[in-house]
């Protein structure tokens, strides 16, 4: 049985559909064919007794199945990993997309960042996903390494570099014993030198308001950082020791987003990858939460007016978190503007082939070692420029860890302890970094409006019928703002915070 609420007679029956909305919910294994597939892979259907059904791609490849080369379980949105029971497995799973057990990792040093024993760990990860944090970490390399096989022309040796292998002896050993087939015969022709970029693909379920979401970045867009042009999403980012530039845009007439990035990130694809999905909210499902959201008729008719409406998550938690708090007290231009200077003058610059991307958002440790009245001097009131340094000191000092999976109610209560940080802040942090679909900035003036009532307390109270999903409702209602005219829009304002309670304008 699957670690869901799917039975395997009901996973049969999305299978004879190939109902796109299951996609990457589970996976079938073929027992006459050892390989497994997506529920919506076009291969002829096969009989019941033939199928056993898997909840993550490890599962079925511990099972001894290989990936199919036809569906490929790799580009399945969700990938549930990410779907984990468990906080602790869930964060471990997080970390583990991210690269943390590649470049000399273990598990003992990621138990001890999560603040558990590696016996703790791999007894979490191995009762919710069915396989240790290394069969994990291995999946998810090899997966990585088939599709970088698939859709670039990077050299052999580069895919196992890039995919965390530190040896392309290993590699293709593993590659033979879990899939039957040598890396070159994985690929069709000939590798070529790969240029200066590289282009994957990246699958969500469907729908997806791109437009809004495009339109909602575009607005929040850090001069010399990010770029939002001709129906893409540009920008420029660190990762350790790598540095470069993405850009995002749909494909046309699939359900599939195209990632253009520099070839110097390919060093931290695993990582990059992870951070794209986030920040496209690649993972969400659209017909739940849209169902569970439509129940109430107040939200009803703006659920039905933008389907697919996501989360915009970040790709890096500090430049959301500051953002975040630069624009507490002002208009979401003004806030953008003053992001635009700090990455200016705290910013380490960076060549790109786009004009317009020359600077790396700032990062905690630079902004830690600078003078709060440096950070002032940029046209911030005092009190932000503080809040500011003190959050970048917390982050920097690993008292704050701003991650996706992270218990967001411990953070956001770290959060309200900082100086100038209130509980809006705290909550629109969670939303967006730390991904968790049941925040809310409930005292948010927008999201107090779109709802039609005045205090907080009441919109708390009626926002409990859309959980878990507060925080896809809150998009919806900060969506419906859009409708109202300019004048409306403009007169929402955002009154100064008090030190334990803040009110803030809408979409900041």
């Amino acid at each position: 049985m699957l670690g869901m609420k799917l039975t395997d007679d009901a996973c049969y029956r999305v299978l004879l559909s190939r109902d796109p909305r299951f996609d990457g919910v589970f996976f079938v294994g073929v027992t006459t064919t050892g390989i497994y597939c997506r529920p919506v892979c076009t291969a002829r259907t096969p009989g019941r007794d033939r199928c056993r059904f898997f909840a993550s791609a490890p599962q079925a490849e511990q099972a001894g199945f290989r990936p199919c080369l036809r569906c490929r379980p790799e580009l399945a949105p969700g990938n549930s990993t990410v779907d984990a029971l468990s906080r602790t497995a869930r964060l471990a799973a997080a970390r583990i997309e991210t690269g943390a057990l590649a470049d000399g990792g273990s598990v003992e040093r990621l138990a001890r960042s999560l603040g558990v024993s590696s016996r703790q760990l791999r007894r979490a990860v191995q009762q919710e996903l069915g396989v240790t944090p290394i069969q994990l970490a291995q999946t998810r390399r090899l997966l990585l390494a088939k599709q970088l096989l698939t859709e670039s022309r990077l050299p052999i040796i580069q895919v196992a570099a890039a995919s965390g292998f530190a040896s392309v002896r290993r590699f293709n050993a593993l590659f033979r014993t879990h899939y039957g087939l040598t890396p070159s015969r994985m690929r069709r022709g000939s590798a070529r030198a790969p240029g200066d970029r590289l282009r994957l693909l990246l699958a969500y379920r469907p729908p997806l308001a791109w437009r809004s979401m495009l339109r909602f970045l575009a607005a929040r867009a850090t001069s010399g950082v990010e770029l939002v042009a001709d129906n893409a999403y540009l920008r420029t980012l660190a990762i350790g020791k790598h540095r470069g530039w993405l850009r995002v845009e749909p494909v046309a007439g699939k359900n599939l987003l195209a990632v253009e990035l520099s070839t110097s990130l390919v060093g931290a694809l695993g990582g990059v990858l992870a951070r794209i999905k986030d920040l496209f909210d690649l993972s969400a499902r659209p017909d739940v939460i849209a169902r569970a959201l439509s129940a109430d008729r107040n939200l009803a008719a703006a659920v039905k007016r933008t389907p697919g409406l996501r989360v915009p998550g970040t790709v890096d938690a500090v430049e959301l978190a500051v953002r975040a708090i630069l624009g507490q007290q002002i208009s979401v231009a003004a806030a953008t503007t003053l992001a635009g200077r700090l990455a200016a003058e705290f910013g380490e610059t960076i060549e790109t082939p786009y004009a317009g991307l020359n600077r790396l958002t700032p990062t905690a440790e630079r902004l830690a070692t600078t003078s709060t009245a440096a950070v002032a001097s940029l046209g911030l009131r005092s009190g932000v420029a503080a809040a500011i340094h003190a959050l970048a000191v917390a982050i920097a000092e690993g008292r704050i860890v701003l991650e996706p999976g992270a218990d967001a109610e411990q953070v956001a209560e770290q959060l309200v302890e900082l100086p100038g940080v209130g509980a809006w802040t705290a909550q629109y942090i969670a939303m967006r970094a730390l991904r968790w679909p049941d925040a809310l900035p409930a005292s948010d003036l927008g999201l107090l409006r779109a709802a039609g009532v005045r205090s907080p307390v009441i919109l708390t109270e009626r926002a409990e019928a859309w959980r878990p999903w507060r925080a896809y409702a809150a998009m919806h209602l900060w969506e419906s703002l859009h409708e109202l005219p300019a004048k409306a829009r403009s007169s929402t304002t955002k009154p100064r915070p008090t030190k334990r309670r803040q009110l803030a304008g809408s979409l900041t």
